[in-house]
């Protein structure tokens, strides 16, 4: 571009004008910065009235645009929407009127992913982003040229930095680097593409916490693929139980009785609890205080479950918290999905041998427990993988052993 008009809300006085119109200069350009609400259509249309007429306006890149912190969408106030919607939203369609009709060679408009696959806590951003992908679709519909891109996170600064950028790191959005972004950009434009997402996942982080409380079309083609194990990323959390994880858990649930497996299964979600916020202090963990109102979301419920798996050799749902929701019900669920009824009968086993160790040594009496106990083996054995029933011939009759011979001959 011969010429470019750069607006801001501080114009030159914003960080970084003076050695952004050097570097620009430098490549050839002339280059007007001037002071300019977007959203101001009275100042709008005046910087736009004073583009000379000679080298007149081919092109608009809307990048404006305001964050919000996380506000549950029932919070947010009208002035704070209000507020998040006029820089992005207003702006875009202040532009949009004021150059309608000038037969635009492109029409860009920044846009976000909160729009596209939504951003916990943001829903007025989410909004204002949404916003501007259905007016360059309503342009386009004219006959208007637009391109709306949804971006991921940009690195290098701007809103994705410090706390924000290690957030959506965790959430599994990677940060990219801006001359790709900017390739990607060009492609977008020259193709043509009205709306079109640009962004860099980590997908085995993103994908289970994307599609933990329900199903998502977006990506329901993602979904499978990901599910193959080497698409499994050890940073994530492995779903799947650690082997030999369980077995000091399996032991300390053995020897006891129904009500202190429970109680012990909820020492053990406390601990994990506790290890998944912060908190370092099992005791803070109330047993029927709903995970929600102790600071979960589904990034921490993820994270929670996995660290469940590892310490139960169980393949526990993403969803886990969601449907089993205080540390009670969770340690309830535990138990159950354990097998109650094995541990109960292992309890009875060990109480067993403590009684065998007792009994008399008089011979009939231990034959008689030896062949009951041995008969009560074979129904332990898991059951051999063949169509014949398993016939045991230590134990068989001889009228028994010489009717499978024949059958097995075909005499019968």
């Amino acid at each position: 571009a011969a010429h470019l008009v750069l607006t801001s809300r501080r114009g030159p006085g914003a960080p970084g004008a003076a050695e952004l119109r050097e570097e620009l200069t430098g490549l050839g350009a002339r280059v007007t910065i001037t002071a300019c609400d977007a959203a101001d259509a009275d100042r709008l249309a005046a910087v736009l009235a004073a583009i000379d007429p000679a080298e007149p306006l081919t092109a608009v890149v809307h990048t404006a645009g305001l964050t919000q912190p996380e506000i549950p969408v029932t919070a947010l106030s009208t002035a704070e929407l209000a507020r998040i919607l006029r820089g992005k939203a207003e702006g875009a369609r202040q532009l949009d009127a004021l150059t309608t009709g000038l037969g635009l060679d492109a029409f860009v408009l920044f846009s976000s992913g909160a729009g596209t696959w939504g951003d916990a806590g943001k829903a007025g951003y989410a909004a204002a982003n949404a916003y501007l992908d259905a007016l360059a679709q309503a342009r386009r519909a004219r006959g208007e040229a637009a391109t709306s891109v949804a971006w991921g996170a940009w690195d290098g600064g701007g809103m994705v930095e410090g706390e924000v950028s290690d957030l959506l790191t965790r959430r599994g959005m990677r940060l990219m680097r801006p001359e790709s972004a900017v390739r990607a950009l060009a492609l977008a434009v020259g193709h043509g593409d009205t709306t079109v997402a640009i962004a860099h996942f980590d997908l085995a982080r993103f994908l289970p916490l994307y599609t933990m409380t329900r199903d998502r079309r977006l990506v329901a083609g993602l979904v499978a693929a990901q599910e193959e194990p080497e698409q499994q990323n050890p940073d994530a959390g492995d779903t799947r139980p650690r082997p030999g994880g369980s077995g000091a858990l399996a032991d300390r649930l053995a020897g006891l009785s129904a009500e202190e497996r429970e109680a012990a299964l909820v020492d053990v979600v406390r601990r994990e609890a506790a290890a998944v916020l912060a908190t370092g202090r099992p005791e803070e963990i109330r047993p029927r205080r709903a995970f929600k109102e102790l600071g979960f979301d589904s990034m921490t419920a993820l994270e929670f479950r996995n660290r469940l798996n590892a310490s139960t050799g169980l393949r526990l749902p993403a969803t886990l918290v969601f449907d089993h929701p205080t540390p009670a019900a969770l340690a309830r669920h535990l138990r159950d999905e354990l097998g109650g009824g094995t541990y109960d009968v292992l309890a009875d086993l060990e109480r067993l041998a403590a009684q065998l160790s007792a009994l008399p040594d008089e011979e009939w009496t231990r034959l008689d427990l030896a062949g009951r106990l041995g008969a009560l083996l074979r129904r332990a054995e898991p059951a051999a993988e063949t169509d014949a029933p398993r016939q045991d011939l230590a134990a068989a009759t001889n009228d028994e052993i010489f009717d499978l011979i024949d059958r097995e001959l075909g005499i019968r």
